[in-house]
This record gives structure tokens, C-alpha cells and sequence, in this order.
């Protein structure tokens, strides 16, 4: 069976939150380690939002992501996050398979531009990113806060630009 993304729902509550607090994962994605009661709200604020999407690998969810539009002048411009693949499908080359995944939803919407940032120290992600055409624009210094750790983490700002399907027609998120 192929790989598949779905938009998330309330049932994928468990999945994320492990994703989201792993120890391996969260130093490399937004929230600080919470305890699932405090997840709840952010969890539920994300869906009413529709930014977050589940990964599945032969029918089970392997990984999420989030897509973030932009509005107005930069409605072209979808924010990736939350980028996480679970530890149990490591190892399996299902990367470039998420990256996809992101980039059919991304021309699916119509936008031209995708951003995410990262970990200067996050190599992996960085090597990955940059196979399915993601450039490095730059570094965003002591962007990120480790508030466990005291510890400040610099990010390489990354984009893709994407052709649309259709050069005639260009479609735009409205907010």
C-alpha cells in the first residue's frame, strides 16, 4: 500500500502528542514538553485552524506535518511545520514521501512559495529538505529557545518555489 496524507482529526490527539513530545523530536519542533491536559487546547486550536495533516504508510499513521497559508500580499506562501516522522518508521527512506505529501497539498491549495526553517544542527532534516529542492535563504540567529535546556538554537530559513500546474492560472488561499 502507498503512502497517503490526510487532514488531521480529533482521533489523531495520541499519535501527535507522542510525535510532538518525543524526546529525539520535540527539541526540533515548536512547544516546549507539556503534559497532555496543557496539549489539548494548542492540539484543538490547530484543527479548527485545518493547518495539520497526518502521513500514513500502509494504512497507519507514520508521520504530520503541518501547512501554514499565509494572507494577503503573501497569500502564495504556505509556513511548513511540524514536520515529524514516528520513530517506529525511521530508517525506511518515508521522507521524501512526507516531503512530497506536503508539496501535493501545497499545489493542491494553488501556492507558488512553501518556507520552513530549522535547526542549524538538524543535518538530517537540512539533507532532506534540500533533495526534494528546498534552497537555504539564510540564518535566522538565536531564533529558537529550549526553555529545558536555556538554550538558544539558530535556524536556516529554507524555501521551495513552486511552478503551478497550470502557468495561466494562478489560485489564491482567501482568508
Amino acid at each position: 500500500m502507498p503512502a497517503n496524507y490526510r487532514p488531521a482529526t480529533a482521533e489523531d490527539f495520541e499519535f501527535m502528542y507522542s510525535l510532538y513530545f518525543h524526546p529525539d523530536i520535540n527539541p526540533f519542533l515548536l512547544y516546549d514538553p507539556m503534559e497532555r491536559p496543557e496539549f489539548v487546547p494548542v492540539f484543538n486550536a490547530l484543527l479548527a485552524q485545518k493547518v495539520l495533516y497526518i502521513f500514513e504508510y500502509e494504512g497507519q499513521a507514520a508521520g504530520m506535518f503541518k501547512l501554514i497559508p499565509l494572507a494577503h500580499r503573501t497569500a502564495h506562501i504556505a509556513y511548513v511545520g511540524g514536520v515529524a516522522m514516528s520513530p517506529a518508521y525511521a530508517g525506511r527512506g518515508l521522507g521524501k514521501k512526507l516531503m512530497a505529501a506536503i508539496i501535493d497539498v501545497a499545489r493542491a491549495m494553488g501556492l507558488r512559495r512553501l518556507e520552513l526553517s530549522t535547526a542549524t544542527t538538524n543535518e538530517r532534516a537540512i539533507r532532506l529538505y534540500q533533495s526534494v529542492g528546498f534552497e537555504p535563504e539564510g540564518v535566522l540567529r538565536q531564533y529558537s529557545w529550549l526553555r529545558p535546556q536555556n538554550e538558544f538554537l539558530d535556524e536556516v530559513m529554507m524555501s521551495l518555489l513552486l511552478e503551478p500546474e497550470d502557468p495561466n492560472q494562478i489560485k489564491f488561499q482567501k482568508k
